[in-house]
């Protein structure tokens, strides 16, 4: 069963060098992600979700190459691209995986102008070694699924890296 934990953090940059962490991480097999999406709002209240992956470009590289191979069967391989691609970007822009697109959205409503949301759901990872890895980057716990210990003692970790920061706000 996967986990959700949604950090707040101060800037979009801040977020992203968390996300980078733990893609590191990962790479160190210490953590298995199976999404990691920063949501930002802007001074107007828009929100925006950066994903890792882009759904519709490659969902049109999909859609071109399959489209280019049923063209040169029906003898006109530049249709068959251009509908191939079209049809894949379509499609890619309607898959959703990994985090509802919706909830992270509803969600990072809730945060302020000019912060980040990172949204990390995660399919395995050795609590402690992930903790002590990102606790020093600081941020604010806005959800989890974790069991209230685990969560408790991630909310402990986060809030420590502030206290002891002195040019922290």
């Amino acid at each position: 069963m996967s986990d959700l934990v949604v950090i707040v953090y101060p800037t979009l940059e801040k977020a992203e060098e968390v996300r980078t962490r733990l893609f590191e991480l990962q790479r160190e097999y210490i953590i298995k992600l199976a999404d990691a999406v920063i949501a930002t709002k802007s001074v107007n209240g828009q929100v925006q979700l950066h994903q890792v992956v882009n759904t519709t470009a490659s969902g049109a590289v999909r859609g071109t190459f399959w489209g280019l191979l049923i063209g040169v069967l029906f003898l006109n391989p530049l249709l068959g691209a251009a509908m191939g691609a079209a049809g894949g970007a379509l499609g890619g822009a309607l898959t959703d995986f990994g985090i509802n697109d919706q909830f992270m959205k509803q969600l990072a409503e809730s945060i302020h102008p000019g912060e980040s949301a990172l949204f990390v759901l995660i399919r395995e990872m050795t609590a402690d070694k992930v903790v002590e890895q990102i606790k020093h980057y600081g941020g604010v716990v806005l959800k989890t699924s974790l069991a209230d210990a685990k969560e408790q003692a991630l909310r402990h970790a986060l809030a420590s890296a502030v206290e002891s920061d002195p040019a922290a706000p």
